[in-house]
């Protein structure tokens, strides 16, 4: 069912069914119900006529939270007695009461996609905005709606959200979750939507499409969409959570938001097999090498992470196994003094020295890159460092 604001003379604005009037099935009556600065009033209407206001002055106030207010409605048992409606009229635009307007990202894998589309359409006919990813395996779709909700956290005009369901509700939101500021949470009850908004702020909504028909998933969409954070749920008996647990609620949103950012923002992740080995591990330095340190990665036959500093040499020196290397930072000159040749290398370049090969290396700029023997590491020097360095200043 559709709901819409209707402005009356007097400034108040109504919400309302499509039709225009709410029938309470209880008692016969009739009713709408009315917000204006922060409270709700419950308005008589007149059969069959359009829907009409009252005098403001006549209005009947509620004097409830908005928290409260959704759990007083939720319970159509005490909305009989209040003589409320007992159809619940509140819509998403109603949960969000003046905030920014909501757009839902939604995806699944093909055990849910069907529930996936049956959401979809009812999240359209609320004339909520949906961005429908389609279907994909479901570490994807979890994955990828994660990062979109969690990128759009700092958008200050629209509230982004997302929908994701496979067969069971639980893989779409193991990988969500995996990113700050996404609070994923599977749901196959209205008690669950309920509490997880209530008390987790959800904002990610896994579902089951073998376990829940589409009817009962609206339902929980529903739930979901109008629950406010910290209101009323079943895991707080229905009541008002104490101070207390307010408290906590209000500073628990920045602790959790800040779950896995600065990490985020702080750590480059490297997509280069061989740069992960570099990372996180010590480097010895090279004693006869002044400037240089090595990582040994593996033993015979030998593979390492070598760096030097800028402006470094190593005096000509050859080695017992031949060694090929890939340069992965920086730059540097190799002169094969046995070839009488020399080659200047920057990143991604490889050069394959053979074995015994006499050669002497400067180093332009600060340098690393990877480099293995065909048996385990030896070095002879040839030659000190004072004559390598005036044999360079003489090329």
């Amino acid at each position: 069912m559709k709901w819409r604001y209707i402005p009356s003379s007097n400034g108040i604005l109504i919400l309302a069914p499509a039709c225009d009037l709410v029938h309470n099935p209880y008692n016969g009556s009739s009713v709408i119900l009315v917000y204006k600065s922060g409270h709700f009033y419950r308005l008589p209407i007149l059969l069959p006529s359009k829907a009409q206001t009252t005098p403001a002055h006549t209005h009947e106030t509620l004097q409830l939270p908005l928290s409260s207010l959704f759990s007083l409605l939720f319970a159509t048992e005490k909305a009989a007695q209040s003589h409320l409606c007992s159809i619940v009229i509140i819509s998403s635009q109603m949960a969000q009461d003046g905030k920014r307007p909501l757009k839902i990202i939604a995806g699944a894998d093909s055990f849910g996609c069907t529930l996936k589309d049956s959401l979809i359409a009812h999240l359209r006919s609320l004339n909520i905005e949906v961005e429908d990813l389609g279907t994909g395996k479901y570490y994807s779709v979890g994955e990828e709606i994660g990062r979109r909700v969690s990128s759009a956290a700092a958008d200050t005009n629209t509230e982004t959200r997302g929908l994701v369901a496979c067969g069971t509700g639980v893989g779409v939101a193991i990988f969500a979750n995996k990113f700050p500021g996404v609070y994923a949470t599977t749901c196959v009850s209205v008690d669950e939507a309920r509490n997880t908004r209530s008390i987790n702020n959800c904002n990610v909504l896994a579902v089951s499409g073998m376990s829940t028909p589409p009817e009962s998933g609206i339902k929980i969409l529903e739930t979901w969409l109008e629950t406010p954070f910290k209101s009323p749920c079943p895991a707080s008996g229905n009541k008002p959570w104490p101070s207390d647990i307010e408290n906590f609620f209000d500073n628990s949103i920045a602790e959790m938001s800040s779950i896995g950012a600065d990490q985020a923002k702080s750590e480059k992740f490297d997509t280069c097999a061989i740069c992960c080995l570099a990372k996180n591990r010590e480097f010895a330095p090279v004693d006869i090498m002044p400037g240089g340190s090595m990582k040994i990665v593996r033993e015979s036959p030998t593979s390492a992470i070598v760096r030097f500093k800028a402006g470094s040499v190593e005096p000509a020196h050859h080695h017992t196994f031949g060694h090929d290397l890939v340069v992965l930072k920086g730059s540097k000159r190799v002169w094969n003094l046995t070839k009488n040749e020399k080659y200047d290398l920057g990143v991604g370049d490889f050069l394959f020295t053979p074995t015994g090969d006499v050669h002497r290396v400067k180093y332009f700029e600060d340098t690393e890159f990877f480099i293995r023997w065909d048996g385990h590491w030896d070095i002879f020097l040839d030659e000190d460092l004072e004559t390598a360095r005036a044999a360079i200043d003489k090329d």
